[in-house]
């Protein structure tokens, strides 16, 4: 397996993944499958943003999983945290591909100068909890009932992580 940056030609794959998660899954909450060219439009606001998109693929160029973060909130004070997404193909969980995409995305914005890095999980999704508590996330918030699905309410369980150790925030600069 490798972790790469997502090319035009990977998002069939990620968007294959999307879309069994938005029909079979809560870890999405969307109830409409996504077209090829919103992928390209979000693959795209994502490097306009200057944020990676990365793909687990395997020998075959077959894309496992991916993983991308975006800024947590517009307003300018947020602008040292962010919010990540990791999805893994069906049928190859429990490989160790969710970790190596989640390793790499958390270096990734530990270089780009994050500071904190948040999860929102649907808070009975037990494994992708595990996984980021394996991770070094820490479980700080659980909103009840903010989503639905499938004819039920659903919870959402925050996780975060500290990505470094720094006592001060950068200044904003003001024009």
């Amino acid at each position: 397996m490798q972790i790469r940056d997502a090319e035009e030609a990977d998002l069939e794959g990620v968007m294959t993944i999307y879309n069994h998660a938005v029909e079979h899954t809560t870890a999405i909450w969307n109830d409409r499958k996504v077209d090829l060219a919103n992928r390209l439009a979000w693959l795209a606001d994502r490097h306009r943003a200057g944020y990676p998109v990365l793909v687990a693929v395997d020998a075959d160029g077959t894309v496992l999983g991916y993983a991308s973060f975006g800024d947590w909130r517009a307003f300018d004070g947020y602008r040292h945290t962010v919010e990540h997404s990791v999805y893994v193909r069906d049928g190859q969980h429990g490989r160790g591909i969710g970790k190596a995409l989640m390793e790499a995305l958390i270096a990734r914005a530990r270089a780009l100068g994050k500071h904190v890095m948040v999860a929102g999980i649907e808070a009975e999704n037990t494994g992708s909890i595990r996984l980021h508590e394996k991770l070094g996330f820490v479980q700080t918030g659980l909103l009840r009932e903010v989503g639905t699905k499938f004819g039920r309410w659903l919870d959402l369980a925050f996780l975060q992580l500290v990505l470094d150790q720094s006592a001060t925030p950068d200044p904003v600069r003001r024009e």
